[in-house]
């Protein structure tokens, strides 16, 4: 039995996809953890993600003009990264290393192919000539010689796998419409080159393979819809120079009329293959669809219908599948147990079938497939076709009583509803709080929600979603459309308040966010809701017309806060600090302004963003946070008064970011030179005080001791001279 479980996304793919990989995916490998991977874009950038938080760990590029041309894999041995760039270039890091110019570099003689990384068995590096070194062999001499075997053939694929403790390479290879596989074992250096069996009026299109007994199992996928199974023994007896390899029929990949005209495939277990690729029936549209086969039994035994289309890559580790989903890197969980007639036919029951997979990309799902995700655990055998028909089929189908509906049934039915019905039998489905997997359901609402504003323009939930929001904990994975509408339909307060909640926001959305913010004109900002808890105890705001300052006083009162902040009327756009310097920000576009210094980024990934900002708006946001800073001095703990104030620590961080970013603009901008100047001086005078302050910190500590040591009962002035 198979079964594919929850899926989400892991990355954007898009040119502002916030990861680097605008210029799509080469590869996808394991990471030095079973929960991280290495990307690797067709260009110049490198990223490790853990895929459990859906978030990067950390990102490497080579130069402008240099390119990746092989997959970056780990050294599990040495927890090291090996890249090579421009064919020939080695390039090996570890984590703590930002810049790949200053780590080892190594020319070699010959063009990479690719490298593959064993666990226990060291990085295998295969040229493009077919020779094989190992990484350490390499490394003692660079330059060495490397033979050519292959002469005018081409490698179309290559895998690697330890057999017990001798490393195995196996690849194939492609000339004049011949296919050829080699077989290597590098520590006893032996070399089999076998010739494919041709077939006829088809060619392979993919391949995989494993090891077991001695026995290297290849499967072909072939454009004639069929997967073979060739077996090649590792021991050889013969001397032959070329044997030719014969295969088997493994598979056909068609189910009552339906073809998947497939373009990759994987290995799961004895039993499962998955292919990803194109499933059509006579008449109808082919649509791209993941699928798991069972080989034993000859079976179909789930798919996943993908609409936004993929690049046609699969790949798979730790019981995940990972493909390109329009513009996205989606993640798949998957499951498969001992196969058995049973399961194969869709008759096993699954008693612990859950009514929502968690953490589903809610995102990609269309309408029939809002109820296949709530399905997949149930029979999972051949009823793919009928989930695959389903819109057909939806208008025959009988009425069924609410009570025993499906979460996704349910949202369904409701396509059509009109607003006031929908929107009351969505708030009557979060009312029950007894609902497996509550979380994912949320998820699923907002989904529906997005839905429907984007079919219907006019339409749009602004309360029911604030609600949501402040009352659910949500997460950006769980409803990534959710701050694309707000952002589209510039609700700033629902941004703010997403901003504040949601704990994996991607880098590119808080730019979004932040322009949105800085675009919008303080008149508008004035006529709208926004939270000002932030702002309200250190800005300096106006009560009809008349200036007043409202600070926090220290074991004292003051009666201006006890004023209604709700009922302000702003009249102006600056407002004065003690120091006679001005916040350049009305206290709505200040709070807006806080939830994004308070929202969680890695530098990596937001820096590049942060270079679009128009440099008017960088200038403004950069005056704000000298704002800040300024403010932030005068306290001597150095912190804002109120709630969600932004830390010293954020402000700081976000000012020299945006200094990274413009700071070459900035310096040829006329009215940004007396804010650097403010700036530069105020933080020079704040380095000498604190440097003054560390002269006397040894004098500080002995005074502090010298009071340890006495217990005076009485009354005393004592004067001590600080020399």
């Amino acid at each position: 039995m198979a079964a594919l479980c929850e899926s989400f996304t892991l990355c954007g793919l898009g040119p502002s996809g916030g990861v680097g990989l605008g210029s799509g995916l080469l590869a996808l490998e394991p990471g030095p953890d079973p929960d991280h991977v290495l990307l690797t874009d067709r260009g110049r950038t490198a990223t490790l993600f853990k895929v459990s938080d859906q978030k990067p760990l950390g990102g490497w590029s080579v130069k402008h003009g240099q390119i990746i041309t092989c997959p970056v894999v780990c050294n599990f041995e040495t927890h090291e990264y090996i890249a090579v760039h421009d064919d020939k270039v080695l390039r090996i890091w570890k984590n703590k290393d930002i810049n790949l110019d200053k780590v080892f570099k190594a020319t070699l003689s010959a063009d990479v192919y690719r490298i593959h990384s064993l666990p226990n068995g060291g990085p295998v590096v295969l040229f493009k000539g077919g020779g094989v070194r190992t990484l350490d062999v390499l490394l003692e001499a660079p330059q060495q010689e490397i033979e050519n075997i292959i002469s005018d053939e081409v490698i179309k694929w290559s895998e690697a796998f330890m057999e017990g403790q001798q490393p195995v390479l196996i690849f194939a290879t492609e000339k004049d419409g011949d296919f050829f596989v080699y077989v290597q074992k590098l520590k006893m250096n032996s070399l089999h080159k076998y010739k494919l069996e041709q077939q006829e009026l088809s060619k392979p299109l993919s391949f995989t393979a494993y090891i077991k007994n001695q026995i290297i199992t290849l499967l072909c996928l072939y454009s004639n819809d069929s997967v073979y199974k060739v077996l090649i023994p590792l021991q050889q007896n013969t001397e032959e120079e070329e044997q030719i390899l014969s295969k088997s029929l493994l598979l056909n990949l068609s189910v009552s009329g339906s073809v998947l005209k497939g373009t990759s495939l994987v290995v799961l277990d004895k039993d499962h293959i998955a292919v990803l690729g194109s499933l059509a029936a006579s008449g109808e549209e082919s649509k791209e669809c993941l699928t798991i086969w069972n080989t034993k039994f000859q079976t179909l035994q789930t798919s996943k219908e993908l609409p936004l289309g993929t690049s046609g890559q699969l790949w798979c580790y730790e019981e995940k599948f990972f493909f390109t989903h329009g513009k996205v890197l989606t993640v798949v969980m998957y499951k498969c147990e001992t196969s058995s007639l049973a399961a194969a036919v869709g008759k096993l029951k699954d008693s612990q079938t859950p009514d929502v997979s968690s953490f589903v990309n809610w995102n990609t799902l269309g309408d029939e497939e809002l109820v296949v995700s709530y399905q997949s655990q149930q029979s999972v055998a051949l009823k793919s076709e009928s989930k695959m028909t389903l819109r057909s089929k939806r208008n025959t189908v009988a009425k069924v009583q609410p009570d025993t509906l499906s979460v996704g049934q349910l949202l369904l039915n409701l396509k059509d509803a009109s607003t006031t019905v929908f929107e009351d039998e969505l708030r009557q489905l979060m009312s029950k709080a007894q609902i497996p997997d509550f979380q994912a359901t949320i998820g699923c609402v907002i989904t529906a929600l997005m839905n429907r504003c984007k079919t219907n323009p006019k339409y749009y939930p602004r309360n029911f979603l604030l609600h949501i929001v402040q009352t659910r904990d949500l997460s950006y994975s769980l409803c990534p459309d959710l701050m694309a509408v707000a952002l589209e339909k510039k609700d700033v307060h629902l941004l703010q308040i997403c901003l504040q909640r949601f704990p994996d926001i991607p880098e590119e959305i808080t730019y979004a966010c932040l322009k949105v913010f800085l675009s919008i004109s303080e008149a508008y900002l004035q006529r709208i809701d926004v939270n000002l808890e932030s702002v309200i105890c250190y800005i300096d705001i106006e009560f009809n017309n008349k200036e007043v300052k409202t600070e926090i006083v220290e074991n004292g009162f003051n009666a201006e806060l006890e004023q209604d902040i709700w009922d302000t009327k702003i009249t102006k756009e600056t407002h004065l600090t003690a120091d006679g310097e001005f916040c350049p920000v009305g206290p709505q576009k200040a709070a807006l302004l806080n939830a994004v210094l308070h929202s969680a980024y890695s530098e990596t990934f937001l820096l590049p963003h942060l270079k679009n900002l128009p440099a008017q708006q960088a200038v403004l946001f950069l005056r704000y946070l000298y704002y800040l800073y300024v403010k932030c001095s005068e306290k001597i703990n150095t912190t804002l008064p109120g709630i969600r104030s932004p830390t010293i620590n954020q402000i700081m961080d976000w000012m020299c970011l945006l200094l990274d970013a413009h700071f070459t603009v900035m310096v040829m901008l006329p009215e940004a030179k007396k804010l650097l100047s403010n700036l530069h001086k105020f933080v020079r005078a704040q380095v000498r005080f604190y440097s003054e302050l560390n002269k006397i910190e040894g004098s500080l500590r002995e005074l502090q001791r010298l009071n340890h040591q006495k217990d005076s009962q009485t009354y005393s002035i004592e004067v001590l001279e600080l020399i």
